[in-house]
C-alpha cells in the first residue's frame, strides 16, 4: 500500500492549519513528530476522510482518494486522540456497536472481535464498562477498534497521551506488532514514541514539514552538533537565552547542560554522542526558520 500526500493546505478563515504538506508512506510505521497545534491532528483527520483539505490531494496507490472513497475508508483503521463510550456500554459492547459500523456481522465479528481482545490484553475487562477502563486500558480497546475491519492503513493520533511509562511502553510494543504488513501513521509530540518503531519521521511545526527521514539518518546528521557544557546555574540563565539546550543535569554544585549547536558552545564543552531528541530540536528549529 502506498499512501501519497501532496501539497495538501487546510486554512481556517485566516488562520493556515496546514501549509503544502508532501510526502509519501509504504508498508511499516512512520511517525508524524511535533508539539500541540502543530498541525497534526487536522492533517490526519484529512488523510482518513473526516475533513476536507482547502487544496491538495492524498492518493492511494497513485489514485486520487476521492475517486475511490468507499475502498478507501474501508482500507482505513483510525484511533482519535479521544474516544467517546456510551457510559452502559462494555468493552465489548464498544467493539461489537463499532464492529456493526464497519458492516461486520454474525459469527464473523465475533471470532474478530474474540481475537483482538485477547491479543490487546483485555479478555478478563472486556465485560466490565468501557468508562471505568485506565488510560491504557481505553487506549487498547482503541487499537482492538481500529484493527476489526483488518485495515492496511492504520493511523494513530496521539495514541499514548496521558499514559504512564510502563502502558506507553506496552502500546509501542502493541503497534510494532500490528504494523507487520500495514501502513501505520503515528502522530505524536512525544519522541520515545517512535524513537524505536517509526521507519521514518516527519516533523511538523505550524502547519509545515520538513524532510522525512529514518530516525538513525537524523541522529547521524547530528554528529558534531551536539554538546556538554558545565556552568553554575547564575551563568545557565543567561546563557539559555542564547543557546539550544536539549537538557540540564545537576552535577554536584554545577549544571551539566546540553546543548545542540552548529559550533561548539564554549572553549571548554566537550562533543556529545547525539540522540533523536537532539535531532529534533535542531530539526524543529529549522522548520522554523522555513515558516518565517
Amino acid at each position: 500500500m502506498r499512501i501519497t500526500i501532496e501539497n495538501v493546505s487546510k486554512s481556517y478563515g485566516k488562520k493556515q492549519a496546514l501549509n503544502g504538506v508532501s510526502f509519501e508512506m509504504e508498508n511499516g510505521v512512520y511517525g508524524l513528530l511535533g508539539p500541540n497545534g502543530a498541525g497534526k491532528s487536522t492533517l490526519i483527520r484529512i488523510l482518513v476522510g473526516v475533513m476536507d483539505a482547502s487544496g491538495g490531494e492524498v492518493y492511494m496507490n497513485g489514485r486520487n482518494r476521492k475517486s475511490c472513497a468507499c475502498e478507501y475508508r474501508s482500507k482505513i483503521g483510525y484511533l482519535p486522540q479521544t474516544l467517546g463510550f456510551y457510559p452502559e456500554f462494555s468493552g465489548l459492547d464498544y467493539l461489537r456497536y463499532v464492529a456493526a459500523l464497519k458492516g461486520m456481522e454474525g459469527e464473523k465479528a465475533e471470532r474478530k472481535i474474540e481475537t483482538l481482545v485477547r491479543q490487546v490484553h483485555l479478555t478478563g475487562d472486556i465485560r466490565r464498562k468501557a468508562v471505568t477502563y485506565s488510560g491504557g486500558m481505553k487506549r487498547r480497546l482503541g487499537i482492538a477498534q481500529a484493527l476489526l475491519n483488518d485495515p492496511e492503513i492504520l493511523v494513530l493520533d496521539e495514541p499514548t497521551a496521558g499514559l504512564d511509562p510502563h502502558e506507553r511502553i506496552k502500546f509501542r510494543n502493541l503497534v510494532s506488532i500490528f504494523s507487520r504488513d500495514r501502513t501505520v501513521l503515528l502522530s505524536t509530540h512525544i519522541v520515545t514514541d517512535i524513537d524505536s518503531i517509526s521507519k521514518q519521521t516527519v516533523m511538523i511545526k505550524d502547519g509545515k514539514i520538513g524532510r522525512m527521514e529514518s530516525n538513525q539518518s537524523f541522529v547521524d546528521a547530528m554528529d558534531g552538533k551536539v554538546w556538554l557544557v558545565r556552568m553554575t546555574v547564575d551563568e545557565l540563565v543567561d546563557f539559555q537565552n542564547s543557546h539550544m539546550i536539549s537538557n540540564v543535569l545537576p552535577i554536584g554544585d554545577r549544571m551539566e547542560v546540553r546543548v545542540v549547536s552548529d559550533e561548539k558552545p564554549s572553549g571548554d564543552a566537550a562533543p556529545a554522542q547525539p540522540n533523536l531528541e537532539d535531532a529534533y530540536l535542531y530539526e524543529f528549529e529549522n522548520i522554523g526558520r522555513a515558516v518565517r
